[in-house]
């Protein structure tokens, strides 16, 4: 990693009940690894289910990623400890990615879910992003941003759901929505 690359690195936050989030930090990753930086990304809640970014981004030099969850979706309301353990870690590896030096720009995919599902806690989320080296970029993706993460965010961009395919009956396509 070049001392430099990013001279300011800042806080992002995608969030919002609209598609895309993921979507725009994988773009922002690909722009990055476009100039030369080091990217690392940490899937939250997502597991080994098959989304086809996993396959293309395990292919690209500079590009590395960590998955961490189950292959099932997680119930708001009724959360396994199994399920805030995975949590957990994807937090310490996010922690020890964010201070390594190996990267310029960290992805906390889905991270802002699992603070507001209460798998891991807010504050802790803050701590580490707020002790983020400089030169270090960092994007939390997810619905339901607190604004305690806002906060400490320098850009926030809300993606608004204004029509979905699936409210059609549509279901998520592969090569679409995972």
């Amino acid at each position: 990693m070049s001392d430099t690359f990013f001279t300011q690195g800042l806080i992002q936050v995608y969030t919002g009940n609209g598609k895309g989030k993921t979507t725009a930090a994988l773009g922002l990753a690909v722009r990055a690894l476009g100039h030369g930086a080091k990217v690392h990304i940490i899937f939250f809640m997502k597991g080994p289910f098959p989304y086809g970014e996993r396959e293309i981004l395990s292919k690209l030099p500079d590009l590395s990623f960590e998955v961490f969850g189950f292959d099932r979706l997680t119930d708001p309301d009724n959360v396994t400890e199994d399920e805030k353990e995975q949590a957990r870690l994807a937090l310490s590896a996010s922690a020890s990615a964010i201070q390594s030096g190996n990267y310029d720009l960290v992805i906390l995919d889905e991270i802002n879910v699992a603070s507001a599902w209460k798998l891991i806690d807010v504050q802790d989320v803050v701590d580490i992003i707020s002790a983020k080296p400089p030169s270090v970029e960092v994007v939390l993706t997810g619905r339901y941003a607190d604004k305690m993460i806002t906060d400490a965010a320098n850009l926030v961009t809300n993606m608004d759901e204004v029509k979905h395919p699936y409210r059609q009956g549509i279901k998520a396509r592969k090569g679409i929505e995972y």
